[in-house]
C-alpha cells in the first residue's frame, strides 16, 4: 500500500475550510473540481450547488494530501458528525484495491463498487461494519 490520506466532507463550505487549511499549511491545491465541472449522469444538481466542491486536494508534506468535498442536500447527502471523515487508501495496484475493498467492506454497506470512473481512476467507497467510511482509489499514472 503506497498512501493513506484523510478525506473530509463539508456541508457546503469545503472551499472556505480548505482556503483556511492552505493558509496554515501553505502550498497550492493539487486539484479543485466543482460539481459544474464534473458530468454526473442521472443527477440533477441545482444551479445553487454548481460551484460547490466535488473534490479538492491540498498536499501536506511529501506523501500526504488532505482531501475533501461538499456533501449536497440536493443529492440527499447530509453532513453529520461521523460521516464527515473518510479514510482514503491509494493502493499500488487494481488487484490490491479489489482485495482491500472486498476485505474491509465485508459486513458493511457499499456506496460505490470498485469501477473505472469518469475522472480516470479506479475507485470505490463503503462504510465498514463498524461505521467507518473508506475510499479506495487506484490511479494508473
Amino acid at each position: 500500500m503506497s498512501i493513506m490520506n484523510v478525506y473530509l466532507n463539508f456541508a457546503g463550505n469545503a472551499e472556505e475550510a480548505f482556503t483556511f487549511y492552505k493558509s496554515v499549511f501553505g502550498g497550492d491545491f493539487s486539484s479543485l473540481v466543482r460539481y459544474k465541472d464534473m458530468p454526473i449522469e442521472g443527477m440533477d444538481i441545482p444551479d445553487s450547488d454548481n460551484d460547490k466542491i466535488i473534490h479538492i486536494g491540498l498536499p501536506i508534506g511529501e506523501h500526504q494530501t488532505l482531501m475533501g468535498s461538499d456533501y449536497l442536500e440536493s443529492l440527499e447527502q447530509k453532513t453529520i458528525f461521523g460521516n464527515n471523515i473518510s479514510i482514503s487508501i491509494h493502493p499500488d495496484s487494481k488487484e490490491m484495491a479489489d482485495q482491500l475493498f472486498a476485505g474491509l467492506s465485508k459486513g458493511g454497506k457499499v456506496e460505490m463498487p470498485m469501477a473505472d470512473q469518469v475522472w480516470g481512476d479506479y475507485f470505490g467507497s463503503f462504510v465498514d461494519k463498524y461505521g467507518v467510511m473508506w475510499m479506495l482509489m487506484y490511479s494508473n499514472e
